[in-house]
């Protein structure tokens, strides 16, 4: 089987001719500490990984008076930005001693809406939430852009990668810094201490904030039909049972991911809902909103609470599992040996009958060589 062949056959829960094994995001930081900068591709050929390209294009609605922002540079993973005349982003960098911060305002004829992120060489992260008055939402509502997919750039790059690996994308962030998820979008605006404590003393509030970033969502997945990928992100790790209670799931959650997935579905398109935190509690929950597959399995050695063997027997005749190597101890600090014996247990605990991609809970920044190569080798002995 090639690559892409392994991973759709996997994705429908079919035995395939060895145990597909690949990673998540690869990290900027990992390539261009421990692997002189190499590309993304050439990473996955290094350790003979199932490969994985992530593409993900906007395309502005001209009739609406939507544009590519002129002054962006997209980063890692980012796509072109789409701004208009009523809803402008203009960044400005912030003097700090420690981290590289950025000021961004969104100008809208009503009111200015700023954000900070920070960042380091390893990753990003918001230290000023978008969303301070809530008012603040009534504004994206009536200005916020709604991009589209660029289904023809999408299929431009799936062509030329052919049966190389799989091609995956996400349901559509909130400008600047976002989540697939739209519990997970509201929690990156407006904070998920915030946005928990609203769920009580506002619910009204927080379920109409849910639905302008679902209709936002709704817009671009519309768009995916005739996209050519393989698979489409949703969710986000604040929707984890390590964060959010049943309760909060079957309210805030699950009545706007849901209907994307379906909406996904419709447009021809296969779904992973990931969540990077405590499953165990919601597996039911998260299959009966019927993504093709579910991710990450995080282990307790990091944080979360996956026993593969019962995550299987509950949901693995329902959904494709990816995840559940506890790359933390496993990429690092520990002999081959150890490495491979792990890669076997996954497979012997979730990888029965098909339906079973081994993956790390999430990426990584730093991982040995010669580990990477036995999760790879080990994983490609690991036959049906």
């Amino acid at each position: 089987m090639t690559s892409k062949q392994r991973f759709i056959a996997a994705l429908k829960r079919q035995k395939t001719d060895r145990l597909p094994v690949t990673t998540h995001h690869v990290m900027p930081y990992f390539l261009s500490k421990y692997m002189n900068g190499i590309s993304n591709d050439a990473f996955f050929d290094t350790f003979g990984l199932d490969p994985i390209r992530w593409l993900q294009m906007y395309k502005p609605d001209e009739s609406k008076g939507e544009y590519y922002d002129p002054q962006h540079v997209p980063g890692y993973l980012e796509p072109r930005r789409v701004v208009s005349d009523q809803w402008k982003i203009i960044p400005e960098a912030i003097p700090d001693e420690r981290y590289a911060s950025v000021r961004y305002s969104f100008i809208t004829p009503k009111k200015t809406l700023t954000t900070t992120l920070q960042s380091n060489e390893h990753t990003s992260w918001v230290c000023e939430r978008l969303i301070k008055e809530k008012s603040d939402i009534d504004v994206v509502a009536e200005f916020g852009v709604k991009p589209r997919c660029d289904v023809a750039e999408v299929n431009s790059q799936a062509a030329e990668y052919g049966e190389r690996g799989m091609v995956r994308g996400f349901v559509n962030t909130f400008d600047v810094y976002g989540q697939p998820g739209c519990w997970q979008d509201a929690s990156v605006l407006f904070g998920i201490e915030d946005l928990i404590m609203a769920t009580f003393e506002d619910p009204e509030w927080v379920h109409a904030f849910l639905k302008i970033l679902q209709e936002r969502k709704e817009v671009f997945i519309r768009s995916l039909k005739g996209a050519q990928y393989d698979l489409i992100e949703l969710g986000g790790g604040d929707a984890s049972s390590t964060v959010i209670s049943p309760e909060i799931f079957d309210e805030f959650v699950a009545p706007y991911d849901a209907p994307l997935i379906d909406l996904a579905h419709a447009a021809g398109q296969r779904v992973v809902y990931h969540t990077c935190g405590g499953m165990m509690a919601f597996l039911e929950r998260l299959a009966d909103m019927k993504p093709d597959a579910i991710e990450t399995f995080t282990p307790e050695g990091m944080g979360g609470d996956t026993i593969l063997t019962e995550a299987k027997k509950r949901v693995g005749d329902r959904v494709c599992m990816i995840g559940g190597f506890d790359q933390f101890h496993y990429f690092t600090g520990c002999t081959p040996e150890e490495t491979r014996r792990e890669v076997r247990r996954c497979f012997e605990d979730a990888g029965e009958g098909g339906g079973y991609i081994l993956c790390p809970s999430d990426h990584f920044f730093d991982a040995e060589q010669d580990l990477l190569r036995a999760f790879a080798d080990e994983a490609r002995e690991c036959v049906y």
